[in-house]
């Protein structure tokens, strides 16, 4: 487990390669601590390497924050490949195992709201990251509307549009206050799901 700027447990074997241990640290400063207030000294030290390793893997700190977000993205994307392969002729269960994966994360105890939106919130317009996110956020949309029209929703896109901004709300809430609220989200959502009117 990683902590602000040291590892506080041996690695077993023989170390991953410095560019994982790099994003491994760095994904686990950036969420607990904000992008900002993590330097790359401190990413160098708990990823057990120097900067200048650190920077001939990446050229920047913003190159770095830029590589953390497609690396969660890239996480994000695959759920979804992972739930039609899941359940390739039955969007019902599909939609099922969303909703699932909705209070795995809205139930879980380290959560601390939404990586990519908290990272998003300290960057700039320009940042290399926030198309990175933007990007990202808007596929997420898309799968939605996706699953939704799959499951037979008459009005798809409103409904996606529903129920990405009750998810994105709890864990937004979830950094702010704690569970609170967010812990009554995942059965507003199934009655949102209940009542949505099918084709």
């Amino acid at each position: 487990m990683v902590q602000f700027g040291r590892t506080t447990e041996g690695i077993e074997g023989p170390l991953p390669p410095p560019r994982e241990r790099i994003l491994t640290a760095a994904r686990d400063l950036f969420y607990r601590h904000g992008v900002h207030s993590v330097g790359v000294e401190a990413i160098a030290d708990a990823a057990q390497t120097n900067k200048m390793t650190l920077y001939r893997h990446f050229r920047s700190k913003d190159d770095l924050v830029a590589a953390y977000a497609r690396e969660l993205a890239a996480e994000g994307d695959a759920l979804w490949i992972t739930l039609a392969a899941n359940y390739p002729d039955d969007p019902c269960r599909r939609l099922q195992g969303w909703v699932d994966h909705v209070e795995e994360i809205l139930t879980n105890r380290f959560e601390r709201g939404c990586a990519m939106a908290n990272a998003a919130v300290e960057l700039q317009p320009g940042h290399p990251a926030r198309a990175v996110i933007e990007d990202y956020k808007q596929r997420k949309r898309e799968n939605l509307v996706r699953l939704f029209s799959d499951a037979r929703y008459r009005d798809p896109e409103t409904l996606a549009d529903e129920v990405f901004l009750l998810f994105e709300g709890a864990r937004i809430s979830i950094q702010c206050g704690g569970q609170g609220p967010a812990s009554r989200v995942v059965k507003m959502l199934r009655d949102l799901l209940d009542r949505a009117p099918r084709a």
